[in-house]
């Protein structure tokens, strides 16, 4: 999924400018059916709204082909759509920056990261600075055959933001090539530590469902029922760690890797992860109404004001010895405090998920 700025259009009253710039270019699958270019760009474009997209067609900025189309215009196999603005794009070079990175691992091929919460992984929109792909770009500045520039080489995969834990990097060509074909045949190894809300019953759990974005909120995702095309097949599998009454620390691992996978499952089964703003989780979902539970929450959320999200294993087969590579990463002190504080409360003996 590309992420792209809020499309700025002229205005009704304004002339179109003399030179439009092209900042996105997408080539229509072989096998889509026909679709509505407005749809079409909708699903490409993160930032952008349905309507932002048929105000910039209307304006002339949606190109078909080389050619201006309204928003209704079809398009077809083959065809080439391009996002046209009135000002040159953002430059996107990733240029090597100065940022400490906790490296657990290191040789010629490959690039073991514990990444803190916090760190957005790869530039994009309000973030073109400070990221883990400009740090590791400063790491491997003297290595003359590393382009950070270029896609053959680098992140594998991605965790978000304020999630915390174990990231793989391909420092050759043919390092991505192979693990990428590991991640895309499911044979890695990946298990995350979740906080979420409520009690479960069951000690392990399996969850199924198509990802894809909520038409309500373009930047959090929503489950769709298996099978729909709407989103992606996603499969996540659960099982109970410990239990704190209100709470429960589970083990996920992931058997597909879509966006904000285990925080779109578990808010889907009623278990948002503990201060998850974005997926409701910094609310008070389960517990008593006292003014000292209250408070309780409250000094929680101040002890780890993220999603209470930690990938902390991560296994692949190396991609030139062959051999089984396995990293553990323990807790961050944010979230071990939190799992610590939530150990230490009593919960009274009403029912559980009152």
């Amino acid at each position: 999924m590309i992420e792209a700025e809020d499309i700025e259009l002229i205005e009704d009253d304004e002339e179109q400018p003399s030179q439009l710039y092209e900042h996105y270019r997408f080539v229509v699958d072989p096998g889509l059916t026909p679709v509505r270019v407005d749809k079409f760009m909708f699903e490409k474009l993160q930032h952008a709204s349905r309507n932002r997209i048929q105000k910039a067609a209307d304006a002339g900025m949606v190109h078909v082909n080389d050619r201006p189309v309204k928003s209704n215009y079809k398009v077809r196999p083959g065809d080439v759509v391009t996002l046209m603005m009135d000002r040159p794009h953002y430059d996107t070079t990733i240029e090597p920056e100065d940022i400490p990175l906790n490296i657990v691992y290191e040789d010629d091929d490959v690039l073991v990261i514990d990444k803190p919460a916090g760190l957005v992984v790869h530039p994009g929109v309000g973030n073109f600075h400070g990221t883990l792909v400009n740090a590791v770009a400063w790491h491997m500045r003297n290595t003359p055959s590393y382009d950070p520039n270029d896609p053959s080489v680098g992140l594998v995969h991605r965790i978000d933001k304020d999630t915390s834990g174990l990231l793989v990097v391909a420092k050759t060509p043919e390092a991505k090539t192979e693990l990428g074909a590991q991640f895309f045949n499911k044979t890695t190894h990946r298990s995350y530590l979740a906080l979420v809300w409520g009690h479960f019953t069951e000690d392990s759990g399996r969850i199924e469902g198509n990802i894809g974005r909520d038409p309500k909120d373009r930047l959090r995702m929503d489950v769709f029922p298996p099978g729909s095309d709407i989103g992606k097949s996603a499969v996540t599998h659960y099982r109970v760690v410990e239990r704190f009454g209100y709470t429960t620390l589970v083990e996920c691992i992931l058997e597909t890797g879509r966006t904000h996978q285990i925080r779109a499952h578990m808010r889907h089964i009623g278990h948002p992860l503990f201060a998850d703003e974005r997926y409701g989780g910094c609310e008070i979902l389960r517990g008593e109404r006292s003014a000292s539970y209250r408070q309780f929450i409250n000094n929680c959320f101040k002890l780890c004001n993220r999603q209470a999200l930690h990938a902390r294993t991560l296994g692949f087969v190396h991609p030139k010895t062959g051999q089984q590579m396995d990293f553990d990463s323990p807790l961050p002190a944010d979230l071990a405090a939190l799992i610590d504080k939530w150990r230490r409360y009593i919960v009274p003996s009403s029912p559980l998920d009152s």
